[in-house]
């Protein structure tokens, strides 16, 4: 099994036009073009504006997910902090209810299961 990158560039010639990709690997057998540009004189030109632009792309990923890993956290310290809110609440109201949800044997609603 070979391991290629997940995001690359590649290189194509139209005649006396040069263009440049920027790649994501898709699939194991697809490759999505994300970012292109078109109209270079040279391959040198075409070469060093994908070397650019994907190290730029990356780095723009890379802080996209420590935003989203930040605020992924965030979410999940606030519904931790809900739901210990909520249980505090829960156990209040069981306090504050006294006994009245135990089993009481001088009531006879329960006459009929002898």
């Amino acid at each position: 099994m070979t391991q290629t990158k997940k995001f690359d560039f590649r290189i194509k010639q139209d005649k006396d036009v040069w263009a440049a990709e920027i790649t994501r690997r898709q699939t194991a057998r697809k490759t999505v073009v994300s970012k292109r540009k078109t109209g270079f004189a040279t391959e040198a030109e075409a070469t060093a504006w994908g070397e650019k632009e994907l190290k730029s792309y990356l780095d723009n990923l890379m802080e996209r997910n420590e935003r989203k890993a930040k605020q992924r956290e965030e979410r999940t310290e606030a519904a931790a902090a809900k739901e210990q809110a909520a249980d505090a609440w829960r156990e209040a109201r069981d306090v504050a209810d006294g006994d009245s949800g135990s089993f009481d044997e001088d009531n006879d609603d329960y006459a009929s299961d002898k």
